[in-house]
């Protein structure tokens, strides 16, 4: 048999072609189905901390890596025309070694509409600063038993010059280095130059990365709102309705909200996205806004029939008058139960994934850390949320 040697260079340059496209195809596939590295986190909005045995288990059995804490708030005196630090954390946060923090400062739009350029500058110094002493307060207690055990050790006489001394002197030993600080802001159209300058200056601070949170209207609208000039945002995927509103279906958040709102992906910073695990109880007196029940409080409202009377699964209504913490109810008044359900969080967490570029080394949040909310959800069905966005 006679070979068309032309024929057969042709062929064999074929099959080599269709081997590279086979092996560039098989590459996707790998690559698309590679588990993405995220960070599985927790915000922690309470002004102190102790961490029992339940939460280094929750910590576990989530494989929970970082923490958002709330330092402190910066609100505007209208006394002293300046702005004020309040809310201030004081707890005794230990976290553990492979457990990292990112301290937060949240800030109000009127810290920044009453602000020129030269009381921004202070701000941002006195920010800093502020962030320094809580971390150094963090680790007093360790310090001061530190003393304390030397006193008891050496049998030498008690003496508080000393122990301040010692407990100073400890403190590169036993401080708490963060790589990153979230300032907090819902800053408007007005308040953002002034917002974007007092970034800037934090940023002048290479002790850490300065990260930013994102509301969705300010994602959605970025060309009005501008993009912060941060390392990192954090997009805030929850409260996009106000709770005082009798009409509205659920104030923390729904699917459908967030479709209005997520619809692109030209954000040009690097995200890191927090969802909603928290719930509360927002009351009204037929069409007035009475206030909102934390979730914290001890109450049922599908079991303690005695007092609440079922319209539907998320709405109750008051059969007794009630005093609940600091307020009075009345016969009558209507609860709105809102939390976002699991086939709500599921549909959620598909738009984020299918409209948002995110990258490999992304925090995942919940939004708060807190057991009774954890406890409503559960750990595994927590962890299913983190796995949506590994896949």
């Amino acid at each position: 048999m006679i070979f068309n040697t032309t024929f057969v260079v042709k062929f064999a340059k074929i099959l080599t072609m269709k081997k590279l496209g086979l092996v560039l195809i098989l590459c996707v596939i790998f690559i698309s189905c590679e588990k993405k590295e995220i960070t599985h986190s927790f915000c922690y909005w309470k002004t102190g901390w102790n961490d029992s045995q339940q939460d280094s288990l929750l910590k576990k059995q989530m494989n929970v890596k970082h923490f958002y804490l709330r330092f402190f708030d910066v609100d505007w005196n209208p006394y002293d025309k300046e702005a004020r630090p309040v809310a201030t954390f004081n707890g005794n946060y230990n976290p553990a070694t492979d457990v990292e923090m990112t301290p937060s400062v949240f800030i109000t739009n009127e810290v920044l509409l009453n602000s020129d350029k030269k009381k921004l500058d202070v701000l941002a110094k006195n920010i800093d600063k502020r962030i320094d002493q809580i971390l150094d307060g963090l680790t007093f207690d360790k310090r001061r038993d530190l003393a304390y055990a030397y006193y008891k050790k050496s049998g030498k006489e008690y003496s508080q010059k000393s122990t301040d001394s010692i407990i100073e002197a400890e403190k590169n030993n036993y401080k708490i280095k963060v790589k990153e600080v979230l300032i907090d802001c819902d800053w408007s159209v007005k308040s953002k130059d002034n917002y974007f300058y007092l970034l800037k200056k934090l940023q002048e601070n290479k002790k850490y990365q300065i990260s930013a949170t994102i509301r969705l209207w300010q994602y959605k609208y970025y060309e009005k709102s501008g993009i912060p000039p941060v390392d990192k945002g954090l997009l805030m995927c929850y409260n996009l309705s106000s709770p005082n509103d009798k009409k509205t279906e659920n104030s923390i958040g729904t699917s459908k909200e967030l479709e209005q709102y997520i619809t692109h992906d030209k954000y040009d910073l690097p995200l890191d996205v927090a969802l909603p695990i928290f719930s509360w109880s927002v009351v009204f007196r037929g069409k007035e806004f009475k206030g909102i029940i934390s979730d914290e409080r001890n109450i049922n409202f599908k079991k303690d029939t005695l007092n609440f009377q079922k319209i539907n699964d998320s709405k109750f209504v008051f059969k007794n008058d009630l005093v609940i913490g600091e307020t009075y109810f009345r016969n009558g008044d209507e609860v709105r139960i809102e939390q976002i359900s699991d086939a709500e969080m599921q549909k959620m967490i598909k738009r984020i994934k299918s409209k948002i570029t995110l990258k490999n080394d992304v925090k995942i949040t919940f939004f708060s850390w807190d057991h009774k909310f954890i406890n409503n959800y559960g750990t595994d069905k927590i962890n299913s949320y983190y796995a949506q966005f590994e896949r």
